[in-house]
C-alpha cells in the first residue's frame, strides 16, 4: 500500500490537503474522486529509511496504549463525540509521548480532509494493516463506532493471549540467560584458580577434568572471540531475520521445533481465524480480508498459504482449495471454514474455531511451563553436577594417594 499526499478542492472551492492510501496514484485519484475533490495534486511519500524504522522499533507504541485507545476511541464516536474532538482528548489524556505525537498527526491530517483510516495508514509502525482495514470498512459501510468498538474488544483478546505467553516464557528465559552468563564466568575466571590447584598435584588427571581445563583454558585464551562471535550471532540473525529469505526458513523451523511448533502452529491459527471473524464482521469482503490478515499472521509459510487461498477466491474458487492439500493447516480448521461457505456461517464458524484454538493455546502454554521447570532443573543439576566431579574425582584420587 502506497502513501500519498494530496491538495485538492472542493465543489465550493475550498482547499483541502491530506494523505491518502492506495495501491497505485490512479487508484488514489479515484478515492479523492469518490469524495467529491477536484484538481488533485498528488505527491507519493518517500519509504522510510532503515534508520527511520528502527527508531520506529525503539519508540514502538505498547499494545496495551493500543488497546486503552481502541476503546476510547470507540466509546467517544459511540456517544456521537466529533472524531478530530475525540482523538485530540484522547491525546490530551494519554501517557505515551509516541502515539501523543501520533495522534496529533493523525488529527491534523484529518482537519485536512483526510479519512481516518489513510491518516492512520501514513504510521504503519504504529497501526497494523489489520486495523486500518477495519477502519476503512467502518468509514465505508457507516458503522465507524461498531467497527471500533469489535476491533477494540478482539485487540483485548489478542493482547491477553500474548501477555499469557510472554508471561510463561518470561521464567524459562530467565534461567537460561542465567545459565549462559554465570557458566561464561565460572569458566573464565573461577575454573582456572581451581585446576591450577590440581595441576600442580602432578598427578595424572581424569578424563572430565581434563575436557573441564581444556575448555576453561580456551575461555581464558579466547574470551573476546567469544564475546565478539555471539555478539555477531545476533546482529547476523537480527539482519537475516529481516530479509524475505532467511525470515521464510526461520518460519519454516519454528513450525518443525519438537514441542514449541505445534505451540507456533496454534498462535498463527488463532491470529488467522480471529483476524479473519473481526474483519468480516467489519464488512470487509473475503478476498481484501484474506490480504490483511496474511500480514497479520507474522509467519511467512502461513503467509504464502493465505495468499495463495487469495488469489484462489479471487478466481471463484473455495477458500478451503489451499489449506485443505497444505500438511501445516489443521484439518479440522480446512473441514470448519468448508462448513462455513456451505452453510453461509462463516463469520460464526470463525468464531467458534478462534475459541477453540485460542483455549488450547492456553492450555498447551500451561502444559509447557509445567514440563520446562523441570527440564531446567535436571540441565542445571547435569552441569553444575559434571563440573563438581570433574573438580572433586581428582582431589579424591590425590588424598587415597597419601
Amino acid at each position: 500500500m502506497l502513501l500519498f499526499d494530496y491538495v485538492a478542492k472542493t465543489k465550493e472551492g475550498k482547499e483541502m490537503h491530506g494523505v491518502v492510501a492506495a495501491d497505485s496514484e490512479e487508484f488514489a485519484q479515484d478515492l479523492l474522486r469518490e469524495r467529491s475533490l477536484y484538481g488533485i495534486a498528488l505527491v507519493e511519500r518517500a519509504k522510510p529509511s532503515i534508520l527511520a524504522l528502527s527508531l520506529d522499533f525503539l519508540n514502538r507504541v505498547p499494545s496495551k496504549a493500543l488497546v486503552i485507545f481502541s476503546r476510547q476511541l470507540s466509546v467517544m464516536i459511540a456517544a456521537g463525540v466529533p472524531l478530530v474532538v475525540a482523538l485530540r482528548t484522547i491525546a490530551k489524556q494519554t501517557d505515551h509521548k509516541r502515539l501523543k505525537e501520533v495522534l496529533a498527526d493523525v488529527t491534523e491530517d484529518i482537519d485536512g480532509g483526510s479519512r481516518l483510516s489513510d491518516a492512520m495508514a501514513a504510521h504503519e509502525a504504529v497501526f497494523s494493516n489489520f486495523t486500518v482495514n477495519m477502519v476503512r470498512s467502518g468509514e465505508t459501510t457507516g458503522r465507524l463506532s461498531q467497527v471500533l468498538e469489535y476491533l477494540a474488544d478482539q485487540e483485548e483478546k489478542d493482547f491477553d493471549l500474548n501477555s499469557k505467553i510472554k508471561g510463561a516464557m518470561m521464567y524459562p528465559a530467565f534461567v537460561v540467560s542465567d545459565m549462559v552468563v554465570l557458566g561464561f564466568i565460572m569458566m573464565t575466571f573461577v575454573v582456572p584458580k581451581l585446576t591450577d590447584v590440581l595441576k600442580e598435584s602432578g598427578g595424572e588427571l581424569p578424563l572430565p577434568t581434563r575436557i573441564l581445563i581444556a575448555v576453561s583454558n580456551f575461555f581464558v585464551a579466547y574470551w573476546w572471540l567469544i564475546i565478539i562471535l555471539a555478539v555477531g550471532a545476533v546482529f547476523g540473525i537480527h539482519y537475516g531475520l529481516k530479509t524475505e529469505k532467511g525470515r521464510r526458513i526461520w518460519d519454516g523451523i519454528k513450525l518443525k521445533l519438537p514441542v514449541f511448533g505445534h505451540l507456533f502452529q496454534l498462535i498463527y491459527i488463532v491470529r488467522f481465524t480471529r483476524s479473519m471473524e473481526t474483519l468480516l464482521a467489519g464488512g470487509v469482503d473475503t478476498v481484501t480480508a484474506l490480504g490483511a490478515v496474511a500480514e497479520i499472521v507474522s509467519n511467512q509459510i502461513y503467509r504464502d498459504i493465505i495468499l495463495e487461498t487469495k488469489r484462489e477466491v479471487s478466481d471463484g474458487n473455495s477458500i478451503v482449495t489451499v489449506f485443505s492439500a497444505n500438511r501445516d493447516v489443521p484439518v479440522m480448521l480446512s473441514q470448519m471454514l468448508a462448513v462455513g461457505e456451505e452453510t453461509g456461517k462463516m463469520q460464526e464458524i470463525l468464531s467458534r474455531l478462534s475459541g477453540f484454538y485460542g483455549r488450547e493455546t492456553e492450555n498447551t502454554v500451561a502444559s509447557l511451563v509445567t514440563l520446562i521447570e523441570p527440564v531446567i532443573m535436571v540441565v542445571m543439576g547435569v552441569a553444575v553436577g559434571t563440573m563438581v566431579a570433574a573438580v572433586i574425582l581428582p582431589m579424591y584420587s590425590l588424598a587415597n594417594s597419601f
